[in-house]
């Protein structure tokens, strides 16, 4: 028998009743000082990723959110309980750690999207060029683009960084300058200083009206755990 974990926590005294991967009861249970959700998981293969079970996943995992600071454990995970004890036991130390370091905390997260505009770039008469020409012509227009995207995703993430660091106590940022969508950004901000984050969020996005926001949160910090990776490593589970 293994058990589907969801995520580890400071004491937790009791649950509502929860359903959660495929229907399963979610139980709790204690091992050291940390209070664990898991359900029952009765095959050795990790669930289909559906949109039902990641749904079912998170749901678990945020429904203690309103209560403490939750660390998630990765999606499939599915330790025997034998070996989820031995982990919780030999990485003590290390959790302990991972949870003071979110504890009173939530994820927020902020995508910034901005719409390429190339009509600056030097455009040459095409129509005597022929086909090698023109394609070289082209791939040199997607190079100049591109860099200039790069360095914009730049100074946009170190804009973003500095209108919100005074609330973020940890950032994680990922660059995308081929896409749309050019800086994601999750932070970690105290529960306390939610709305102050959101409202020095949204003085900051009126100050850029060429880029498009998409804010969320507050969420477990899933970005800030990173517990998931050790245990697909040690059992082989994903």
């Amino acid at each position: 028998m293994r058990l589907y974990v969801y995520c580890l926590a400071d004491a937790i005294n009791a649950l509502p009743a929860l359903s959660g991967i495929s229907g399963a009861r979610v139980d709790l249970i204690k091992v050291e000082d940390f209070s664990l959700l898991v359900s029952e998981f009765k095959v050795d293969a990790a669930p289909p990723v559906t949109r039902e079970n990641a749904l079912a996943h998170a749901a678990v995992v945020g429904s203690v959110l309103n209560e403490t600071t939750p660390l998630p454990f990765r999606f499939g995970t599915v330790p025997t309980e034998e070996q989820l004890r031995s982990y919780i036991t030999s990485h003590r130390d290390a959790l302990e750690a991972k949870l003071a370091q979110v504890r009173g905390c939530v994820e927020m997260s902020v995508k910034i999207i901005s719409n390429p505009d190339d009509t600056d770039l030097e455009v040459a008469d095409e129509s005597t060029q022929g086909p090698g020409a023109r394609f070289l012509k082209e791939k040199q227009r997607e190079l100049l683009g591109s860099e200039r995207r790069g360095e914009e995703a730049k100074q946009v993430a170190a804009w973003l960084k500095s209108q919100v660091e005074i609330y973020a106590r940890q950032e994680e940022v990922s660059l995308c300058p081929t896409e749309k969508l050019i800086v994601a950004a999750a932070h970690l901000v105290a529960r306390e200083q939610v709305a102050e984050y959101r409202g020095r969020l949204a003085a900051a996005r009126k100050t850029r009206s060429e880029l498009h926001f998409l804010v969320s949160g507050p969420w477990p910090p899933y970005t800030f755990s990173n517990i998931e990776l050790e245990f697909k490593t040690q059992f082989g589970v994903s």
